[in-house]
């Protein structure tokens, strides 16, 4: 349903301002700007406000195409081309069939695709030694990040949803400047300066839990429980992330505390220092440690997590409430081996030791 003409005036300015906002506080006042233009309305209206904000010769457009779609996909290129020629926008373009990547290297379809995009973009972006790369997710986006991590048992650290901003490269940053801006605005936005955008014929595919959730659950939520439940939950994953980091930061300096020099590639925590940590700031702290010497976190679940804080902590399980030998050696997803050796543990990937 279209919105009253002084509604679309109101939402496209709060749009404009909202970026502007964003934009600030990220840090990006003049400097230039790569903007991932998929052709869709999010997209397309973030395209539009930095070139009403910044103008033509600081911002730069790159397209990625996945190949997935067939003729929609190579139709959405050519849109986003036809479009950065009408509005004087330097555009870069990447081909690249990301069916037959996942033939050879397996896994997720959307993750790899995700990852060839964001490495991509920051490859981009240090060739034009453009410091800014902006995406387009919405309010929206968020609120379906949230439930969609909720729904499938997620802790706080998922209910962050999606960062406003984060290190893409070493001298290269993502931001997301309609992050707090609804994909009602946006969409009134390209009503009000005349802009049509592509669709996504895979946004509308109901066996994926996403789309469900934006074309079921979260309406259902809006029509019969809250009207402004996108905002409600937007805002929830800002506050989460403000309390996470000031989380990480505390778990820093837990990491620092029980960290001893390293035994060659082995990393070496004092077991009394472990012993008086507290559970859930220790399981954090093992979280920055995994993330740190890069050892693979995909298959360490919650239980994972717990057992190995007790564990470190000398929590001994016990049989019909006699404890049991304290274990000095566990195992892990990936490869990772933990060793009790006198006062200390040594934590290594067998793969490297």
């Amino acid at each position: 349903m279209r919105n009253s003409s002084d509604e679309c005036d109101r939402l496209a300015k709060q749009l404009t301002t909202a970026v502007r906002q964003a934009l600030t506080q990220a840090g990006v006042v003049s400097e230039p700007v790569l903007v991932a233009v998929s052709g869709g309305p999010d997209s397309t209206a973030l395209l539009r406000v930095l070139l009403e904000i910044l103008g033509s010769r600081a911002v730069h457009a790159a397209h990625f195409n996945h190949q997935l779609r067939g003729a929609e996909s190579d139709g959405d290129e050519a849109f986003v081309r036809e479009l950065c020629q009408q509005w004087n926008v330097a555009l870069t373009v990447e081909r690249r069939n990301i069916g037959q990547l996942l033939q050879t290297r397996g896994g997720n379809l959307e993750a790899l695709a995700r990852r060839e995009r964001y490495a991509w973009l920051a490859e981009l972006a240090n060739h034009l030694r453009i410091h800014w790369v902006a995406t387009g997710h919405t309010a929206n986006d968020q609120a379906e990040t949230v439930l969609f991590r909720l729904l499938r048992g997620s802790g706080l650290r998922g209910l962050r949803g999606i960062a406003p901003q984060r290190r893409l490269a070493d001298e290269v940053q993502l931001v997301r400047p309609l992050l707090r801006v609804t994909r009602q605005a946006v969409n009134a936005y390209l009503q009000v300066h005349g802009i049509q955008a592509r669709s996504d014929s895979s946004n509308f595919d109901l066996s994926r839990l996403r789309n469900r959730i934006r074309w079921q659950l979260l309406p259902l939520l809006e029509r019969e429980y809250n009207a402004s439940v996108v905002v409600h939950l937007a805002a929830l994953a800002e506050h989460v992330q403000e309390h996470y980091a000031w989380l990480e930061r505390q778990a820093w300096q837990l990491l620092q505390q029980i960290e001893l020099p390293r035994f060659g590639e082995q990393v070496v925590l004092d077991a009394h220092q472990l012993r008086q940590a507290e559970p859930f700031l220790l399981r954090q702290a093992l979280r920055l440690l995994w993330e740190r010497e890069n050892w693979p976190t995909g298959n360490m679940t919650a239980r994972h997590w717990q057992r190995l804080c007790n564990f470190l902590r000398g929590e001994s399980p016990s049989v019909s409430g006699r404890p049991l030998q304290p274990a000095s050696r566990m195992e892990l997803p990936a490869g990772v081996r933990v060793e009790r050796h006198l006062h200390t543990w040594r934590l290594f990937r067998r793969s490297s030791a």
